[in-house]
């Protein structure tokens, strides 16, 4: 026998609140109603809800056994909504996003932290890319956002693109480096150190490039050849060997001491970094909330940036 469900949670309410009336009022129904539901009710049930002229109202052990289970769907309805309220929001779901590595774990790592310390239910997928794969990544559905640097003129058909910080560059080393407390320095003074070079895939190597054209180094000895930020700090700290970072990424391991920038003025790539979805497609609650934690988090950092970089690095 299938027995409706609001009726089961009409008799929790009745006999929680004691009553026909009271209970009819936490259902928003009105007395008679109720009273015409529970005698349609017994009447399918072939047995009493509720003993003979008792007063107040006492429920018979077949209306306390049905009544427990209204309190189950009630309850299941409660966290139903409550639920839903969290997805519809963006405080619970998935955010699928993939970046290029340096990014990644330079800045957007800690970010992502603080993002799920305040959202705990919302699961982060994040994988890495540059801008060829991230956009395939997009076009095919397996992301919702990525984050890269993107010139404007660039931006893939079919995507759009949101800058969040300008691109930076500064020549890099180890805080231990002999160059790495000077003040001021000269070309002459890097031009015999080692380099650090991105992969050849990479919008940083591109860089590095611009930047020792920009100051005069046309021939210069790599020494080391890596992806990740990881690698990348390690190989610094135990040589002396330079490379070219983001400004923001140097900026962001402050706190750890693992890189440390050096006073000289070198061209900026024309491109930004930010963020690229797909135009056609309706982005989950939990992915608009992420992108724009990630927008907000980046309008004070790319200020804060900026100026630290003018005092310490480009003196302009």
């Amino acid at each position: 026998m299938q027995i409706d469900p609001n009726h089961l949670q009409l008799l929790s309410a009745i006999v929680d609140a004691g009553g026909l009336s009271d209970g009819a009022r936490m259902v928003g129904k009105s007395q008679p109603s109720v009273s015409r539901t529970i005698s349609m009710l017994e009447a399918r049930l072939g047995s009493r809800l509720f003993e003979k002229g008792k007063r107040p109202l006492h429920p018979t052990e077949l209306c306390q056994t049905l009544a427990e289970q209204g309190r189950i769907i009630a309850e299941a309805a409660r966290a139903a909504e409550a639920a839903a309220d969290l997805y519809n929001g963006g405080k619970s779901g998935t955010a699928r996003l993939a970046g290029t590595p340096i990014f990644m774990d330079g800045v957007i790592s800690n970010m992502i932290a603080s993002f799920q310390t305040a959202f705990p239910e919302v699961a982060i997928h994040q994988t890495y890319g540059y801008l060829a794969d991230l956009t395939e990544q997009l076009n095919v559905g397996n992301i919702d956002i990525a984050i890269c640097p993107v010139r404007h003129d660039r931006v893939p058909p079919g995507l759009s693109f949101k800058p969040i910080l300008k691109g930076r560059n500064v020549i890099a080393c180890a805080p231990s480096h002999p160059l790495a407390r000077r003040s001021s320095l000269k070309l002459a003074e890097i031009a015999d150190f080692p380099w650090i070079a991105p992969p050849a895939d990479s919008p940083l190597y591109e860089d590095l490039l611009l930047a020792l054209k920009s100051i005069g180094i046309k021939d210069f000895k790599v020494s080391f050849t890596g992806g990740s930020l990881a690698s990348i700090t390690s190989i610094l700290s135990g040589s002396d060997a330079l490379t070219v970072l983001p400004f923001s990424v140097v900026f962001m391991q402050k706190h750890s001491k693992a890189v440390a920038s050096l006073p000289i003025k070198i061209d900026h790539p024309d491109r930004e970094l930010g963020l690229l979805w797909r135009n056609d497609r309706q982005p989950r609650p939990a992915v608009k909330r992420f992108s724009k934690y990630i927008e907000s988090e980046f309008s004070g950092l790319g200020q804060i940036i900026s100026q630290s970089g003018r005092n310490e690095v480009w003196r302009t």
